[in-house]
Parts: structure tokens; C-alpha cells; sequence
């Protein structure tokens, strides 16, 4: 009766056995072979070659081919603003005692005029400021002495790009003269305001999107792209992650920043391996691969994306090394398992802790 209850104790207690997730074993049993949906690779040289592909930021052909806009060149929806100074005491359109008028935010018609008091209907799309300028000061002439106009683009729906995110001045900026170009737009938003190292900024152009590293984008000067009317720049902090799980020094979703980091950088930000737990032949990398990639890794012909296990056996020969060569990508799982005898000690320890408890139980009764 007694081993019954000993038994029965240790049985629950041992299915109950806490882990920090599947053994390789069960991993394993997961394999396409076995009737499963994932392929399990151990890694070689090849398979760290072929799994080597990484998402880079950059701007394609739409955006590097496409010129600079003319920024002096008034557009429909555009806003203006004009102060026009008459040589008189009494003008047109100064009141009594004043020498100029200002005539703030004018917008620019979708047939591209622009009324003008005593001026009339002014053609101003299609010139630029001092093109237009020049034309109300000739019609104001036969009217009053010598007037001096003054032209003035404001932010409207003509010529302008919108700037948001983590920047130090969101808001609608015309496209001008010195801000043509993706850099000197942020420079005019007032530049970001996180660190440059993990800031991304994507412009959204029609149909279209951009994305480029900062620091690539003040490196190379390809990715300062000619803006065009009505591109939304936004300037965000990177989220590509990965997340850390098992046996490891740490469990976490992990931020890859800037750089391209390999397995062993992988495991080494999260503490490394636990020394106490770790299977070191059970590294795993979970990814869903690209149809083209996965194509590659398991040289035959697969379509759409891939579920893959990608194996690092530390103890092999050259295991380190394949670690250091294989990249981590965005959205992976890094995954080691316990080594075996860590559930022998586990379940040992469930043993004596069961037969004690049976026998201070069995004390007890008696």
C-alpha cells in the first residue's frame, strides 16, 4: 500500500516536472519528414551561406531616378503670403498712416490664381515668387506710384511633404530651395529626436515606400532622394527584434539595432548559455523563410514561406564557427534546449522529495 502511494506520488510529481519549454526530441517530432510542417537543417557552411539573406533598407529606382522639384515654381494649393508698400500717405491699401499691407495666406486656386486687390486675378502657378512678384507690381503701378511687393510662400497643399514622428518639429513644410532633398527637409523639422544610431526613416510616395537607416543616409549620398509634392517622411526608432527563450542567461525580446549580429552575439547578449541547463548540441533558430531562401537552404523546390529550425550543435568541430557566420534576422526565435540529465536531476529530485514526504506522512501516522 505504502509503494502504491510512493509510486503515485512520484508519477504526478514527475509528469509535472517544470522546464523552460520542448526538448530537442520533441522538436524533432515536428519535422517534415516525421509528418510535421517545419524543416529542421542542421547548419553547415552552406545552409549559413544560403540563410545569409537580409531585408536591407534603401530606396528604389522610383526614388533615386526622380528629379528635384522646381521649388521655386508656385503651385495650385499653394499658400502665399504678399506685403505690398506704397510710396503714398494715403494708398490703395495701407490704411491712414501705414506704408505697407500684408495679405496673409492667399491660396493659390486650382486654376492657379491668386486675387490681388486693384490687381485683380493674378496668374501665379507656373512662376516663381519673384516671377510673381514683379507681375503684381506691374499692375499695381498704374495705380498707385511705385509700389514694392514682396512674395511669399507659406506650407498649403501645393508644393509640400509632411514630417512626422521622432522628429523635434512635426508639422507641413513647402518644398524651397534649400529643401529639395531628404536631409534638409529633417534638418528644416528640426532633426530627430532619438538617438541617430536606431532612428529609420521612411518616405511614402504614392503607392510607394522608402526606408533608410540615418546614418545611412548622411553616409551615402544616393539615399538623399529628390522630395516630391505630397511625400509623408516619417522618422520612427527601429523595432526589428528577436526573441531569446530556454536555456539561456536571460529570456527576452531583444532589439537588433543598426548592426547585422550573428548567433553567438545573439546568445551572448542574453547572458549566454546557462551552464547549469544548457543542451549545447540544442541551439535553435525559428524563422519563417522567403520562398526564394528557403529554395536555396533545402536545394529543391518549395513555394511560399517556409517554416525552418535552423540547428547549431556548439560541441561540433568547427559548431562555434558556423554560430558566428549564421545572421540573425528579424522576427527570429533563438531557442536552446536543457540538457537531458537536467530532467534526470529534475525528476530525481521529485523522487526524494516524494519518498520523503511519503515517509514524514507515514511517520505521522504512526
Amino acid at each position: 500500500m505504502r509503494f502504491a502511494a510512493l509510486a503515485s506520488v512520484v508519477l504526478l510529481a514527475a509528469c509535472a516536472l517544470p522546464r523552460s519549454g520542448p526538448n530537442k526530441n520533441e522538436i524533432f517530432q515536428g519535422a517534415v519528414e516525421r509528418g510535421g510542417n517545419t524543416h529542421i537543417i542542421y547548419v553547415n557552411d552552406h545552409v549559413a551561406r544560403a540563410a545569409s539573406f537580409a531585408p536591407s533598407y534603401g530606396f528604389g529606382s522610383d526614388f533615386t531616378s526622380a528629379g528635384s522639384v522646381g521649388a521655386d515654381e508656385i503651385r495650385p494649393g499653394d499658400v502665399l503670403g504678399l506685403t505690398i508698400w506704397e510710396n503714398v500717405d494715403d494708398g490703395l491699401l495701407a490704411s491712414l498712416g501705414q506704408s505697407n499691407t500684408n495679405l496673409q495666406e492667399l491660396q493659390v486656386d486650382s486654376a492657379g490664381y491668386i486675387f490681388v486687390p486693384y490687381a485683380g486675378r493674378v496668374k501665379a502657378a507656373g512662376n516663381s515668387p519673384d516671377e510673381l512678384r514683379r507681375l503684381i507690381t506691374s499692375r499695381l503701378s498704374a495705380q498707385t506710384p511705385d509700389p514694392q511687393v514682396t512674395v511669399t510662400r507659406i506650407a498649403g497643399d501645393g508644393a509640400t511633404v509632411s514630417v512626422m514622428g521622432k522628429v523635434n518639429g512635426q508639422g507641413v513644410f513647402p518644398i524651397e530651395r534649400p529643401t529639395r532633398t531628404l536631409s534638409a527637409m529633417l534638418a528644416k523639422a528640426g532633426g530627430v529626436s532619438i538617438d541617430p544610431e536606431v532612428a529609420v526613416v521612411t518616405v511614402k510616395r504614392g503607392g510607394n515606400t522608402g526606408r533608410v537607416w540615418l546614418k545611412d543616409l548622411y553616409a551615402n549620398p544616393r539615399f538623399d532622394v529628390a522630395l516630391r509634392p505630397g511625400d509623408v517622411i516619417l522618422v520612427e526608432e527601429d523595432q526589428r527584434s528577436f526573441t531569446a527563450l530556454g536555456a539561456l542567461g536571460g529570456q527576452t525580446k531583444v532589439p537588433l539595432g543598426s548592426e547585422q549580429i550573428n548567433a553567438i552575439e545573439a546568445i551572448a547578449m542574453v547572458g549566454g548559455l546557462s551552464s547549469n541547463l544548457a543542451d549545447p548540441t540544442g541551439v535553435f533558430v525559428l524563422r519563417d523563410e522567403p520562398m526564394s531562401v528557403a529554395r536555396n537552404v533545402l536545394g529543391q523546390d518549395v513555394y511560399g514561406d517556409q517554416r525552418m529550425a535552423y540547428v547549431l550543435d556548439l560541441t561540433r568541430p568547427n559548431g562555434l564557427f558556423l554560430a558566428r557566420d549564421f545572421m540573425i534576422r528579424d522576427g527570429d526565435t533563438v531557442y536552446v534546449t536543457e540538457a537531458p540529465y537536467v530532467q534526470w536531476q529534475k525528476t530525481l529530485g521529485a523522487i526524494t522529495g516524494a519518498a520523503g514526504t511519503a515517509n514524514a506522512l507515514n511517520n505521522t501516522v504512526n
